[in-house]
């Protein structure tokens, strides 16, 4: 006799082949659970951002704006690379600044040589801040050579 739910009861023999019989197919697990997508733990930071904000110095070289696409565009003095960072190619202090660009606002990241000075410049009237990089090193070689005439006369003269 066997109870069932506590107060049923049932005369059948408790043989188990007899029950497996009666009850059908049994399935086991016979493969380990697998994860759902809900179970992923996510993938580290990439640690974008702004790195230099405004008013702060930067040499060349510092990286000024990690990003995925162009949120920022480079302006006065700062270059993109591949991977659309924006990074500073001369020093001076950074400044962010939009300007309508199409028919939008586009934002942009510039770099001032003194701390008070604004951008957007008018370059057309106004022209750049100061240009990097133009120096004529032919005039600096040849004021060098002149200063060493000065100094040792003999020696031009062969004497």
């Amino acid at each position: 006799m066997v109870r069932f739910f506590g107060s049923l009861t049932a005369n059948v023999p408790l043989d188990p082949k007899w029950l497996l019989s009666r009850v059908g197919q049994v399935r086991t697990a016979t493969k380990r659970a697998g994860g759902t997508v809900r179970n992923h733990g996510g993938s580290p930071g990439k640690r974008l951002g702004i790195k230099k904000f405004s008013d702060q110095y930067c040499v060349p070289g510092n990286i000024i704006v990690r990003q995925r696409g162009t949120q920022f565009h480079p302006g006065q003095h700062v270059k993109m690379g591949r991977d659309h960072t924006i990074y500073a190619v001369a020093p001076g202090f950074v400044r962010f600044y939009t300007e309508k660009w199409m028919s939008k606002q586009r934002r942009f990241v510039g770099l001032v040589l003194e701390r008070g000075e604004k951008l957007p410049r008018d370059e057309s009237s106004e022209g750049r801040s100061r240009h990097f990089g133009l120096v004529d090193l032919n005039r600096i070689k040849e004021e060098e050579r002149i200063a060493r005439e000065v100094e040792s006369p003999r020696r031009v003269l062969g004497l």
